[in-house]
């Protein structure tokens, strides 16, 4: 049996808490159905957004590949080549974060055409979590349809789409202050973890 691929990202600045234990725990979901698992610390990359340079665009150059020389774009080339994208991305002044908008961005920019029309023939399911300390109602009502958009042109990637949302509240989640400790006493975190769990395997099978 071929094992399916997936790429996890963590699309958050810091290595370990929250943001970066949704990915983690969305990963393990993936392996726990045989996925072969690429993870990303994003931040950790070297790239900028989209330099509107148009050589994707060009008929004389390959199609769906990002011609910027940093680290995003041999990225932007495993995740076309996966079977499923996964990323946890915190939520900063009502928006996802800078560099998930900057992957975001380069990665759907290239696989369209001059025309408009969606040119990549491949299918990665994706599972997007976003994580936040709102109260969840909130979020979902006043500012997760904000950047609705975002999340439809993920559909271009002709698989299957999943967005959850992962409310945390920092007096609770985080042991002491927000060194990137987690306190195992949070109803919350736990069932977001499983939660997140549940849609690495999903989206990996």
């Amino acid at each position: 049996m071929i094992s399916l691929k997936t790429i996890v990202i963590n699309a958050g600045p810091k290595k370990r808490g929250f943001n970066a234990e949704m990915a983690k725990s969305a990963l393990r979901g993936a392996q726990s159905v045989g996925a072969e698992v690429e993870f990303i610390d994003l931040y950790r990359l070297k790239f900028t957004g989209c330099l509107s340079c148009l050589i994707c665009m060009r008929d004389d150059f390959e199609s769906c590949k990002c011609f910027l020389r940093d680290d995003l774009s041999p990225l932007i080339d495993r995740i076309l080549d996966a079977d499923c994208l996964l990323i946890a991305a915190p939520i900063f002044f009502s928006n996802p974060s800078s560099h998930y908008m900057a992957l975001l961005e380069r990665l759907i920019f290239c696989i369209v055409s001059n025309k408009g029309e969606n040119l990549f023939k491949g299918k990665v399911n994706v599972g997007l979590i976003y994580t936040f300390h709102y109260d969840k109602g909130y979020f979902e009502e006043s500012v997760r349809p904000h950047f609705k958009h975002s999340e439809d042109i993920l559909k271009m990637l002709n698989g299957e789409v999943e967005i959850y949302s992962a409310e945390y509240d920092s007096k609770k989640t985080y042991s002491t202050s927000f060194d990137g400790e987690i306190s195992s006493e949070d109803e919350c975190f736990t069932l977001n973890l499983e939660k997140t769990y549940e849609i690495g395997a999903k989206l990996s099978n």
